[in-house]
């Protein structure tokens, strides 16, 4: 299969940005914080203000995501603000490296600015999905971004791990020299990964003064979406699936501890993951293309009902190896068919409104899932079965995506365009 250049320029982007999610916000920014900048603090103290700093993050973003989305439908602006955004992303992540011991405070300012940079540049990118593909190959195109976003935020993080552990072969003096030049080369990758978009990416919007960038311009947004039912059908489906997913993700570590498996198998059992979807996205590409986006999403729900079977009786090293296998074989692909299945969902021309509302529900995603595997862990003394209430996320989502008849929502979009 051929891409054309401006789609590889808007997937190396993915390639880009993936680096700050991978080292920064899943990597080291959360052990770095608690061990260097907020070192004189208590360890609850420094567990709240870092919560403190993610649950800020995740407002804002939540807020600003929609309102990004209408500003994105003006003539020219979704390239504009991608661009906007990254560089608020790659300044905040770069200016972690100039943050000395115990300046825990503005190293949570840059963070949540970070996060926020990221976050609002991806409404952007997701929006110009339907300028670079045409409706041939949404499925291909969108599975690229995911692809090249796991190997390239895996090789840089795997980099970053090497670093940490040894540091001297790098001419570092210590693993806290390493994570700070971490931060520092995350900050250069995406903004060097960041030129072909800028320069091979068309942005084909169109000027829309209907919807201004206010609260009534957003309810107005929700009008037009309700007005697209299987958009809206589709967009309910997908965060209670999505829910589930993100779930897994954050819940994987911490279940893993819980059962008695070593930090060090759990590390490599993300690598693994990371490294496992940059072929596996690609693949679900061509799958979402041959039989339809919606056919490959029920295939990877349906393996993560599996998994979430297999981690209930999990009991080896081993098993959660070949879990993280499994689990990277889905992961970019469900993502990947989503983005492009809501893309066919929505007129073209108003995608940046549409993917801002995207993304919220995004963010707002792994909001009942953790809570949940709580609250059942907690009542039932067990998390195994804390595990096990993620089906219900999945059981849900499928009632709803068996409702979407993809060719009517592809006909309503056309017609409200």
């Amino acid at each position: 299969m051929s891409y054309r250049r401006e789609q590889w320029g808007w997937a190396l982007y993915d390639w880009a940005n993936s680096a700050f999610a991978t080292t920064v916000m899943a990597g080291f920014f959360p052990v770095f914080f608690k061990q260097y900048w907020a070192a004189g603090l208590a360890p609850a103290d420094s567990t709240f203000w870092l919560g403190m700093g993610n649950s800020l993050a995740a407002v804002l973003v939540v807020l600003a995501a929609p309102l990004i989305g209408l500003w994105a439908d003006g003539a020219g602006m979704k390239k504009r603000l991608l661009l906007g955004f990254a560089l608020l992303g790659i300044l905040m992540s770069g200016g972690l490296f100039l943050v000395g011991q115990g300046m825990w405070p503005v190293a949570l300012l840059l963070y949540v600015n970070a996060v926020l940079g990221f976050s609002g540049a991806n409404v952007s990118y997701d929006a110009l999905l339907p300028a670079v593909a045409g409706p041939r190959s949404l499925e291909r195109v969108s599975a690229l971004g995911f692809g090249l976003g796991y190997l390239g935020g895996g090789l840089l993080f795997a980099l970053n791990v090497a670093m940490v552990l040894r540091p001297g072969l790098f001419g570092l003096g210590d693993a806290g020299e390493a994570v700070r030049w971490s931060f520092l080369l995350v900050a250069l990758w995406w903004a060097a990964f960041s030129v072909p978009v800028m320069l091979w990416v068309p942005d084909a919007a169109v000027a829309d003064t209907g919807s201004p960038v206010t609260l009534a311009g957003l309810r107005r947004t929700w009008r037009e979406l309700r007005s697209l039912p299987m958009a809206f059908l589709f967009l309910l489906s997908y965060w209670l699936y999505i829910d589930g997913v993100d779930t897994i993700v954050r819940m994987a570590v911490d279940y893993g501890l819980a059962i008695g498996l070593a930090s060090n198998d759990l590390l490599t059992a993300l690598l693994i993951t990371q490294f496992v979807g940059f072929p596996a996205a690609i693949a679900f590409g061509w799958i979402g293309a041959r039989i339809g986006a919606k056919r490959g999403i029920w295939i990877a729900i349906l393996v993560y009902m599996l998994v979430v079977y297999w981690a209930w009786q999990m009991q080896t090293a081993a098993e959660f190896y070949s879990l993280a296998v499994v689990i990277g074989l889905v992961q970019g692909g469900v993502q990947a068919l989503s983005r492009a299945l809501f893309a066919r969902l929505i007129p073209p021309a108003r995608s940046g409104r549409f993917f801002g509302l995207y993304n919220m529900m995004g963010k707002f995603a792994a909001v009942v899932g953790p809570l949940m595997v709580g609250v059942v862990s907690l009542l039932s003394g067990n998390p195994r079965t804390g595990i096990l209430s993620v089906l219900l996320l999945f059981l849900l989502s499928v009632v709803l995506l068996s409702r979407v008849d993809v060719a009517a929502g592809e006909a309503d979009a056309r017609s409200s365009g």
